[in-house]
């Protein structure tokens, strides 16, 4: 078990950090050195483009890609549209946000950091300046916490690769990569690969608020994606979508569709939001 720079510092939002490897350089520098054979990363940590002496091996299957609300003990409400103007949201993500504000331009968000658990005693404590998290289904779920969810949220673009796992070995170290790929889960590869090259593409990190969904079809070879780049305050947003039905190279084709809904972005304006936020 290693600790990265992520999750060493608590008390600074991710945006302020503008590094794609927060949660990935301590742990590749120990696989380049040896010490370890493999990473699991939460995929949606992982920097699209990796070393070049490190590999991708396998995508595990995706749990519940979407975010959810925690509400707290004390409300009885059970969903965003039930908080009265005011309520004071806790999230750590910009994209969150971005998308939140231009649905819920009446609600507060006020930036969380720490574990899991951390973030839920902040918001269960009597004197919690938050009345919800907006959390993933995918971390809740896999630490046996899915009872704390109030609602899953449909109506917001989840992150790259959120939901699933990435498994990271030395590029030349064949012997690991067969053992990995017995993890691999090819709809959720494919998924993951599209929205990883959207990203690449849009050149975005864990600061830019880019959602994105992409489900693959297994009976109709058939790959969709969706996505969404919104400025931080949520006053301007791009969204695009497309798919395709492959023929072939399967993995290849789900990045093709990841650079086209890209390109149909920057071409209706994601290029200037993102400059704006880079700028900022």
């Amino acid at each position: 078990t290693m600790k990265t720079i992520g999750d060493k510092i608590q008390d600074v939002a991710l945006s302020k950090f503008g590094d794609k490897g927060l949660f990935t350089k301590e742990l590749e520098t120990a696989l380049a050195a040896g010490l370890i054979d493999l990473v699991v990363h939460s995929l949606k940590d992982m920097p699209t483009t990796l070393p070049p002496n490190m590999a991708l091996a396998a995508v595990t299957e995706r749990e519940d890609a979407r975010d959810a609300l925690i509400m707290a003990p004390r409300h009885p409400h059970t969903s965003l549209d039930d908080l009265p103007p005011g309520s004071t949201i806790g999230t750590g993500s910009v994209r969150r946000v971005a998308q939140l504000r231009r649905l819920y331009p009446h609600l507060r968000f006020m930036d969380i950091r720490g574990n899991l658990n951390t973030r839920l005693a902040k918001l269960d404590a009597e004197d919690s300046p938050f009345d919800a998290l907006i959390l993933a289904v995918a971390g809740m779920a896999r630490l046996g916490m899915h009872h704390r969810i109030t609602q899953p949220i449909d109506n917001v673009l989840h992150a790259v690769g959120q939901g699933a796992l990435g498994i990271e070995i030395r590029a030349d170290d064949d012997l690991t990569r067969v053992i990995a790929q017995g993890l691999d889960h090819q709809p959720s590869r494919l998924a993951c690969a599209a929205e990883r090259e959207l990203m690449r593409v849009l050149e975005g990190g864990c600061s830019v608020p880019i959602g994105a969904v992409a489900h693959w079809d297994e009976p109709a070879k058939r790959l969709s994606l969706k996505a969404i780049v919104a400025s931080p305050d949520g006053s301007q947003a791009v969204e695009a979508s497309s798919q395709i039905t492959t023929d072939g190279d399967e993995d290849a084709q789900a990045r093709a569709l990841g650079a086209q809904v890209a390109a149909m972005m920057r071409e209706r304006g994601a290029a200037q939001i993102l400059a704006a936020i880079e700028r900022a």
